[in-house]
């Protein structure tokens, strides 16, 4: 391979900051999960009517609605802080030894995200780690989420790559459904307790360990 293209949110990054700030205000352990699942939603909707927004509009409109449903007052200074949060993820502890492996062995590491472009930079700031990649691009260039296509595509253009030279690495089968479809080779790192969607294109490599997964891949 001669890069390996990278989800962020929950597969580089640790959501545990962003739990913390959910559970100031929830006592429900899955309310984080629901309402990113909701944003995720949102997201593939757009994308199949053909409308768009940023990750950040959609993000605080499904924050809005979850505060909604649960009958709870959003204040300003609420909304900032936990999508504030988000913005400062720490990453996995496996995830700069990985990055250093693909260094050495000379493989381009690229960064693929939902996230604004701007988004992505300072979340790869913050988590320390924005060094070891060599691109990162955002949704926001096609108009159009993952799992379509246009991203994965786009991003293969603008690094000069043909997909067959490509691996895909994410913790969300639905990434790499659209990833495998695309033509890339695809790896699931697992990060949480949750079965692989049996109806999704199987992965071709599987860890719960990054650097044992890219071992594979490279």
């Amino acid at each position: 391979m001669k890069a390996v293209f990278f989800d962020m949110n929950e597969t580089l990054l640790n959501l545990s900051v962003l739990k913390k700030q959910f559970d100031k205000h929830f006592e429900d352990k899955y309310v984080l999960k629901y309402w990113f699942t909701k944003l995720l939603h949102n997201s593939t909707v757009m994308g199949i009517v053909g409308e768009y927004k940023n990750f950040g509009e959609l993000a605080e409109a499904a924050l809005e609605n979850l505060f909604y449903e649960n009958s709870k007052a959003l204040s300003q200074e609420t909304k900032s802080e936990i999508l504030g949060a988000f913005k400062k993820l720490p990453a996995y502890d496996d995830v700069r030894p990985a990055l250093e492996l693909l260094k050495e062995n000379d493989v381009r590491a690229i960064a693929v995200s939902n996230s604004s472009l701007a988004m992505i930079e300072e979340q790869l700031s913050n988590a320390g780690i924005i060094e070891l990649f060599d691109a990162w691009y955002s949704v926001d260039a096609v108009s159009r989420y993952k799992p379509f296509n246009d991203i994965y595509q786009y991003a293969a253009q603008q690094a000069s790559l043909h997909v067959r030279d490509i691996a895909m690495v994410a913790t969300h089968d639905w990434d790499l459904f659209g990833a495998k479809k695309a033509g890339l080779t695809t790896a699931y790192i697992s990060r949480k307790k949750e079965l692989f969607h049996p109806l999704y294109s199987k992965a071709d490599y599987y860890d719960s360990n990054l650097s044992e997964l890219l071992l594979q891949i490279i």
